[in-house]
């Protein structure tokens, strides 16, 4: 193993030697580009990287770009230039010698393009004319499989074009009977089973097996199940269910197959797992994969440059998958090209300007499919310009793609000096800091490895390394840890036998000793912890509580609601590695509370309660009480917690909550004279109240920002002329 890590290592510098002497001329190049690439953490904040492809040429204009040479190109002959003209295509494959075939939707045929872009020949079918093909594969033994849209079929073609079979609309009973067959992708396993992609088909892939007989419907998207869907399904009546529009999964727009047997989805009309990788099984690979799975328990796919772009989502309409896993997607709406590796972690996303009506080389008007051969190239076909453009790994992009390869191995230590030169080009690239941050936590070096978890926000990982430095802690200060305890011990015998002595002194100090009404009150909330009914009881009648010992106990509460939104660990509350704004956290927390109070006031006061506003205002106060004492201890302790002791700091905020709530109960009990069955409505019909004033609230900002506007063009108006 050693010798095999030396041999490595020189081989590993002289690459890096090489990118270091060749990266001017290539950043020259880079700035040249049409396109813009950047990366996005798992806090979706954007960071620019040098660009990971570059433009390699343009095949299917009359000019054939080298798939060898970067950018060169050479003028075809007048019955080439025919031959290569394309119209609306629709699919793009690779095959295993790197041959190019082009569903040339327009011109109902195949395109056939040899390794170097050049036209090889074009294939008709003359015994049964193709007809709007969209998609097309090829297998191993350069058998052609077509989607025939045009003739609702999918046909099975030899290597020489000829036809051996045709495969319509399945028969079987499992099929619905208003299924409606548009075959517009399909793709082939080892065993010769056929996916096919129908247009519109919400229920799946239609697998087939090599005879054309129906199997199943493969990889379904699911429907998501909202909150409100739960209350209609309780509330509404079966005609009422009958009457509302049905909610159907989003339809599969396009998929592919790696060499490992994984068949990828992508869809259009969804929000979230646009893109699945699916087993054998059709259980999607990626779920729950990902450096920041903690952060995106539920991932979506497609990025975009602007926030002002968010209201359109993306609508991924092809995918293709290279040697090393790597996954790439073509937005139809932004444009956008993005880039996965084998996990769902993202590389890479880049796009350009297409407002111009002429093409740019490199940029595509509107993808309509991609593939990428064995050298790593991307070709994506641009069914508006009629051409495919030919995307190049960059250096850059290759020393990412060998880095990220030997890390998804597991060869971590043989990723270092790599990822080492990727962040000295690109300081802020994550997937540099987390590379790094795995080689240390290799060698054992968990203190360096805790530090750049932390830097590229990644959870698990820096969970993992704060054990391992807490264990080492705890194994170099485990005496230390035992003297202490057993001086703790010694110090408490010692002042239980001490305390009996002090006892009636203490009392006879206390009785001497004048009392002081705002502590007696603020020490009444010890009370209210023991009997909660009866001390909120004793508020209402005996005057136990005040203005002031009740603001304090708020503002009290809400400093440490705070400090529990920005003092909690990065483990458990991941946003404090970009900062927490506690401005809108504390207005938040005042206007709720405020809120609860008046309209409480309010409900009860029709409903023959017995407190007045002072006794709802100075309870409401004392009931967030719990926040102080659990929220600060649990806030300091999450920082010597890991993921593994997650239950327990789970059920120790519950427990404030259930604490809060249930004083909540109590106290429109003990002030309002109430049951507990009539507390618990009250408080429902509260948060109605509550919920009103807000909306109330919303209506009257909303106006008046709408009055404001109107005075102003008034004004404007009057000005101009």
């Amino acid at each position: 193993m050693k010798n095999r890590r030396l041999r490595i290592r020189p081989a590993i510098m002289v690459l890096i030697a090489a990118i270091y002497i060749t990266w001017p001329g290539l950043q020259a190049t880079a700035s040249q580009l049409p396109y813009e690439t950047y990366y996005k953490d798992g806090f979706g904040q954007l960071v620019k990287t040098q660009a990971a492809y570059i433009p390699a040429g343009i095949l299917g204009t009359g000019t054939t770009g080298s798939l060898d040479a970067a950018n060169s190109s050479q003028e075809a002959s007048a019955e080439e230039t025919a031959q290569l003209q394309l119209n609306q295509p629709k699919d793009i494959f690779v095959d295993g010698k790197d041959h190019i075939y082009i569903a040339d939707t327009g011109n109902n045929r195949i395109v056939h393009l040899d390794e170097k872009g050049k036209f090889v020949r074009e294939i008709k079918v003359s015994e049964s004319p193709l007809k709007k093909p969209s998609g097309l594969y090829v297998d191993r033994a350069g058998e052609i499989y077509v989607a025939d849209t045009g003739n609702n079929r999918v046909v099975r073609l030899d290597a020489a074009g000829k036809l051996l079979k045709e495969f319509g609309r399945p028969e079987s009973s499992y099929l619905p009977a208003g299924f409606k067959y548009d075959p517009v992708n399909l793709i082939l396993d080892k065993r010769g089973f056929i996916y096919v992609t129908t247009l519109g088909a919400y229920q799946g892939l239609v697998q087939l097996d090599p005879e054309g007989d129906f199997i199943s419907f493969f990889g379904p998207n699911k429907v998501p199940f909202t909150l409100f869907d739960a209350f209609k399904r309780f509330v509404y009546t079966r005609e009422m269910y009958q009457r509302e529009l049905r909610k159907l999964p989003g339809a599969i727009a396009n998929s592919t197959i790696d060499q490992n047997g994984f068949i990828y989805t992508v869809t259009k009309e969804i929000q979230t797992d646009q893109v699945k990788k699916l087993n054998i099984a059709g259980l999607d690979q990626l779920t729950g994969k990902g450096e920041f799975a903690a952060l995106q328990p539920v991932k979506s796919y497609g990025e975009f440059f602007h926030y002002s772009q968010r209201g359109i989502s993306p609508q991924l309409n092809d995918i293709t998958v290279d040697a090393a896993g790597n996954i790439t997607v073509i937005d139809a709406v932004w444009n956008i090209i993005s880039q996965y590796d084998l996990n769902g972690n993202l590389l890479f996303f880049w796009g350009g300007d297409v407002i111009t009506a002429t093409s740019k080389t490199g940029v595509v008007k509107t993808p309509a499919a991609i593939a990428s051969n064995s050298k790593g190239e991307l070709l994506v076909l641009d069914s508006v310009n009629n051409l495919i453009q030919v995307l190049r790994l960059s250096e850059f992009g290759q020393i990412v793609h060998e880095a990220n390869q030997l890390t998804q191995e597991g060869r971590y230590e043989q990723s270092e000096p790599l990822w080492t030169e990727v962040h000295r080009l690109n300081a802020q690239y994550t997937p540099a800091l987390i590379g790094l941050a795995k080689a240390a936590y290799k060698k054992e070096d968990y203190a360096r490895a805790e530090k750049l978890f932390y830097q590229a926000g990644v959870v698990n990982g820096y969970s993992d390394s704060f054990w391992q430095n807490r264990l080492k802690w705890f194994q170099s200060h485990f005496g230390l840890l035992m003297n202490i305890a057993i001086a703790v011990g010694i110090a408490y015998l010692l002042w239980n036998a001490l305390s009996k002595k002090l006892k009636w002194s203490l009392k006879l100090r206390a009785k001497s000793r004048p009392r002081r009404l705002l502590i007696e009150q603020l020490k009444h909330v010890f009370y209210l912890i023991k009997h909660p009914v009866d001390g909120f009881y004793a508020i209402r009648y005996e005057n136990k509580a005040g203005f002031l010992s009740s603001i304090i106990l708020f503002l009290l509460a809400a400093a440490s609601y705070g400090y529990m939104q920005a003092g909690t660990s990065f483990i458990f509350n991941p946003a404090v590695h970009i900062g927490i704004d506690l401005l809108p956290i504390t207005v938040q927390f005042i206007g709720i509370w405020l809120g609860w109070v008046v309209s409480n006031y309010l409900i009860s006061s029709l409903l023959r309660g017995e407190g007045r506003f002072r006794d709802v205002f100075y309870s409401s106060s004392y009931a967030l009480f719990p926040i102080i004492l659990i929220g600060i201890p649990v806030t300091l302790l999450s920082n010597v917690l890991t993921l593994n002791e997650l239950a327990i700091f789970h059920f120790l905020k519950l427990v404030i909550v259930l604490w809060v709530v249930l004083l909540m109960i109590w106290m429109v009990q003990g002030i309002h004279n109430y049951t507990f069955i009539e507390a618990i409505l009250i408080i429902v019909l509260s948060l109605l109240a509550l919920a009103i004033i807000v909306i109330l609230i919303f209506i009257l900002i909303s106006l008046s920002i709408e009055l404001v506007n109107f005075i102003n063009s008034l004004y404007q108006e009057v000005i101009i002329r």
